[in-house]
């Protein structure tokens, strides 16, 4: 793996969709890389993408090398992120629909590794839990060297809700969203702080603050894709930045806590195999370890309900 990544970097995005794009827009635009290299099945789309982003070079922060390429530029790659995946058919099963994103994955990931890949994937594909076990499985990489987004982009959600609610900036908002990156996803309050002080006690101080505004949060940050998807068809603002944040902590090894998509190898006492949203240290080795945070019966209870869930969808799945 390269040494050399704070001050040369290099990533590559497997997929030039709206998330893909958002991506690479927010790197540029916060010049996190030196190196993009973009990757589609549709060599075309890919090109057209890296001409439009250099049209915008002069107005960067940092003058980065911005190209569309093939599976061979992988090789040197810090970092390799797969947004690639295919929607949902009419009439077609979930489980139809996860096979068939298994088998891109599988495919992608097994073409970034012939290439001599041997650094960090970071899989924002959906489902992104599933997918990144599927990643791992194909990649043959230690498990803390694939990743997934999970459910960071959900805490970030969370965290401005509560920020709103109380009136205090996001950047002293400590909370996290933890399982799947789903319906299944909740929200751990009882390690939830503002600043140093639990969020349960800040509430208190607030004039006609009702603890059911809790969950109203967890609600609408559990919907906020749905909401969004009716209005606009798709979410890829948020998840982009999300994504270049995630980079970031890797190539500057920030030792940055994040709820990601973590392998569980038996940090929390759930089922053990597989990928879920948990609050891991991430730096330049990918995850250093996953964070294990003292869980209420009946946040346990919640991991263990999510983790199962996914353990049956990927016992059921062509793999």
């Amino acid at each position: 793996m390269r040494t050399d990544t704070i001050t040369k970097s290099k990533v590559v995005i497997i997929g030039t969709g709206m998330v893909g794009m958002s991506y690479a827009y927010s790197l540029l635009n916060q010049g996190t890389v030196n190196e993009l290299v973009l990757i589609d099945i549709n060599k075309e789309r890919a090109e057209g993408e890296a001409m439009d982003l250099n049209h915008g070079m002069s107005f960067a922060p940092r003058i980065m090398k911005i190209y569309a390429g093939e599976y061979e530029d992988c090789a040197d790659a810090d970092i390799v992120v797969i947004t690639a995946g295919v929607s949902q058919k009419e009439g077609e099963t979930r489980l139809d629909l996860l096979n068939r994103n298994a088998a891109i994955m599988k495919n992608v990931v097994t073409q970034v590794i012939k290439s001599g890949f041997d650094g960090i994937i970071l899989v924002a594909s959906n489902p992104v839990d599933i997918l990144s076990y599927v990643a791992w499985k194909a990649s043959g990489l230690p498990s803390s060297r694939v990743i997934g987004s999970g459910t960071s982009l959900d805490t970030a959600r969370l965290r401005f809700e509560i920020a709103k609610k109380i009136n205090i900036s996001v950047k002293n908002i400590h909370a996290y969203i933890m399982g799947e990156h789903g319906d299944s996803e909740f929200v751990c309050w009882s390690n939830a702080y503002v600043g140093a002080k639990p969020l349960v006690d800040v509430m208190n101080t607030i004039p006609n603050a009702d603890f059911n505004d809790l969950e109203e949060i967890h609600n609408s940050v559990k919907n906020a894709a749905y909401e969004i998807i009716k209005r606009k068809k798709a979410t890829y603002y948020g998840i982009g930045m999300t994504l270049v944040s995630l980079t970031s902590f890797i190539l500057n090894d920030d030792n940055r806590i994040v709820p990601i998509s973590a392998y569980n190898g038996g940090t929390y006492d759930i089922v053990k195999d597989l990928y879920i949203g948990l609050p891991a240290v991430l730096n330049a080795t990918g995850v250093n370890h996953v964070v294990r945070l003292n869980l209420n019966k009946e946040e346990q209870a919640q991991l263990e309900s999510s983790a199962t869930m996914l353990r049956k969808l990927l016992d059921q799945m062509d793999l």
